[in-house]
């Protein structure tokens, strides 16, 4: 993310808050998801959550509250898009879930999941999974 923070102030955190609220809702969290990628009207949105229209809007008004979407009308429809690095702070998101479920699997002793990122990526930039060596006898 090329910016970085050197100080808060309080209004400034307030605002950072608010927008990680925001996100906080797995139905949010997809309707910024398919967003980011294109512009949907409410319907197409509601039938991508499998949610009713009104519930739909209601999301999609706590994302705009936030500055997270922008709409813009087209006779009687309203179509959503994702506001600029949205996609970024869903991706970073993504990255430090990944990360802490990892991390969480390492401290409990197991071996960590598969991370969405590692999925989506080409199979040439994956690494290989190393089988466990063979207990010796000395």
């Amino acid at each position: 993310m090329g910016t970085q923070v050197t100080s808060w102030d309080a209004a400034g955190a307030d605002r950072a808050v608010a927008v990680l609220k925001a996100v906080a809702d797995p139905s949010r969290y997809r309707l910024l998801w398919a967003l980011s990628g294109q512009e949907l009207p409410v319907s197409a949105l509601a039938e991508l959550l499998g949610a009713h229209v009104a519930a739909t809007s209601q999301h999609l008004a706590k994302l705009r509250a936030a500055g997270l979407v922008d709409s813009r009308r087209e006779g009687t429809r309203i179509h959503y898009r994702a506001a600029a690095r949205v996609r970024g702070l869903l991706e970073e998101a993504s990255l430090v879930a990944n990360a802490a479920e990892e991390r969480g699997a390492e401290e409990a002793g197991a071996a960590p999941a598969p991370s969405a990122v590692a999925q989506e990526r080409p199979a040439r930039t994956r690494r290989a999974a190393r089988a466990p060596r063979p207990a010796t006898e000395h």
